[in-house]
């Protein structure tokens, strides 16, 4: 049975025990909600439950600490939330309660958030390790030290507290790098809502079209899929698009301009993030299909680097050495490829990286390096590929018919056991492509 998180509970379950196991016998693991942050005065943010609490358990609620206990005999698997309260969940909603979240989450125990102070030093004595992310939520560091005194100042009485404190990230994020069956098919249903809004971002385009009005299409479709935007959508016309995180959103896109929109849709708490740059007026120009097609040629290297074995950097790699030979052949670099790479020369059109891990974050967790070397692709990894090129408005050292112009093309990738599959492959993404579906848009309007 799946919980509200789309994930079997059974599957939130395993992720505990997998943790546990990691830890060992003698350690504790501390893993608090995320907070509700204040948008002003009264109002809050749309509320969306810390990753790592929903990665484990599903539960949806503010107020809440997830305990887990390893060999601990009276239960293993403790949560802290917040009582019934009829009068609050008139305000708020329905509120699971201890009672209700044991049952629903599979928990082996659950208390009131109130109970906390008095349960969790118990907890903490004997116990030698304490696997929490200090320094993400300042007020609960300094809870966990009163604790954790608390404790010490009974040694005498034969207390015994913890004496190692490490970074719960160590075990966790290596855990939420690698998808099962079940995050694969929530990913891939965030690739196909985030398709059909870039799609009808590009039927809405037209010259004169404001960015706000392209992102307000885009995040019209999430919603209507039952999904949110996994970040502040990025939507810029003409020179918008040579800057990275462009938010303004504000302009109104001219005839003859280039759109760059990245946008990516969160269901269930899983990403996808896709970039795509497109004529507002279905059109390429000779300059800017000709960037286009060098930033193509750039993604499928690296794309050919996505399978097993393979350095995870590698991608990287193929990407920088495509781009710059091409940057070469249209004369906006001079000199010799191995020295442009070298000296990073091609910088000056590309400034990122060409991708990222993706999962319940959109720049997802798990280290991407290992030892001091780029970690090897395994099945189940999720990442994206994205180059670009980004030539300023004002680089009087180019020839003005590039200036202005800014290119980037992402999808989202799962390592498979014998290569890879792009979850994104249904959106148009040459340049051909772009141009043959917005001409079938306009004319079927």
């Amino acid at each position: 049975m799946a919980s509200a998180s789309g994930i079997p509970a059974a599957n939130h379950a395993r992720r505990r025990k997998q943790l546990m196991r990691l830890a060992g016998e003698d350690a504790i693991v501390i893993v608090p909600a995320a907070i509700e942050r204040i948008r002003s005065r009264d109002t809050f943010y749309p509320y969306r439950q810390d990753s790592d609490m929903w990665y484990l358990t599903g539960f949806p609620e503010p107020e809440s600490v997830l305990v887990l206990v390893p060999g601990r005999k009276h239960g293993e698997t403790l949560l802290f939330c917040r009582e019934r309260d009829a009068e609050r969940e008139g305000w708020d909603g329905p509120r699971f309660g201890p009672e209700g979240a044991v049952e629903a989450f599979g928990l082996d125990d659950a208390y009131p958030i109130t109970d906390l102070d008095d349960i969790l030093p118990g907890l903490l004595e004997g116990r030698s390790r304490v696997y929490y992310h200090f320094g993400r939520d300042q007020e609960f560091d300094l809870k966990l030290i009163g604790w954790l005194n608390r404790v010490r100042a009974m040694v005498r009485q034969g207390a015994q507290p913890p004496h190692e404190f490490l970074e719960l990230g160590h075990l966790l994020d290596e855990l939420r790098l690698f998808k099962d069956a079940a995050e694969i098919k929530l990913m891939q249903r965030a690739a196909d809502i985030t398709v059909l809004a870039h799609e009808a971002a590009m039927h809405a385009a037209r010259p004169g079209i404001r960015e706000y009005e392209l992102q307000a299409e885009i995040e019209r479709v999430f919603r209507m899929h039952d999904a949110v935007p996994a970040y502040g959508s990025i939507v810029g016309a003409g020179a918008n698009g040579c800057v990275l995180h462009y938010h303004a959103n504000n302009a109104a896109a001219r005839d003859g301009d280039l759109v760059l929109i990245d946008a990516g849709a969160e269901y269930r708490s899983y990403a996808a993030d896709i970039t795509r740059t497109f004529p507002v007026n279905g059109r390429f120009t000779e300059a800017q299909r000709a960037l286009h097609d060098l930033v193509l040629a750039a993604q499928a290297a690296a794309l050919a680097q996505a399978r097993p074995g393979v350095a995870y950097e590698a991608g990287h790699l193929a990407a920088v050495e495509t781009l710059t030979d091409g940057l070469l052949r249209l004369g906006l670099l001079r000199g010799k490829l191995g020295k442009n790479i070298a000296d990073g020369s091609y910088k000056r059109f590309y400034r990122h990286k060409t991708g990222h891990w993706l999962g319940l974050d959109v720049h997802d967790v798990g280290e991407y390096r290992i030892d001091g070397q780029s970690r090897l692709l395994e099945p189940g990894m999720v990442f994206t590929i994205e180059p670009g090129l980004y030539i300023a408005p004002d680089d009087a050292t180019v020839d003005a018919k590039w200036r202005g112009i800014g290119i980037r093309i992402e999808d989202d990738v799962l390592v498979t056991k014998d290569g890879h599959r792009v979850l994104t492959d249904r959106l148009a993404r040459s340049a051909d492509e772009i141009e043959h579906f917005m001409g079938s848009c306009r004319r079927a309007a």
